[in-house]
């Protein structure tokens, strides 16, 4: 049996997050998905605006609120709110609310921010 505790993994700072690598070739180890704890600061954007060209991400908020961009469009997400990223689309998430907002984010087949694309020119729409 494989346990692990979210603070035993380095967290590492990404542009408008921070992030926990919990299941990747360095911590547990699935042969099928990704997961991953973020930290999103109020008033922050997970940034650049990216997509995941090789599978698909589902994150789930564990706390805070805020808003999501998918394609352009923008839709609210708080606590309890699970959001799928279909495989090539772009998205973003602001935390919009006034505390820390954390999420989980699984990603299937596993996959790491290397294999992001990424898309410096897309803003977050206001």
């Amino acid at each position: 049996m494989t346990i692990l505790h979210e603070s035993e993994i380095p967290e590492i700072s990404h542009p408008g997050r921070m992030m926990r690598w919990l299941v990747d070739e360095n911590s547990l180890q699935a042969d099928n998905m990704s997961v991953c704890v973020i930290r999103v600061a109020p008033g922050e954007t997970v940034r650049p605006a990216h997509s995941h060209p090789l599978g698909e991400e589902l994150i789930y908020i564990i706390k805070g609120s805020g808003k999501v961009m998918i394609e352009n469009e923008v839709g609210p997400v708080r606590e309890g709110t699970a959001v799928l990223f279909e495989q090539g689309k772009v998205h973003m998430l602001r935390n919009t609310g006034d505390t820390e907002m954390k999420v989980i984010c699984f990603f299937a087949p596993a996959t790491g921010v290397e294999n992001y694309k990424m898309y410096e020119d897309i803003e977050f729409p206001e």
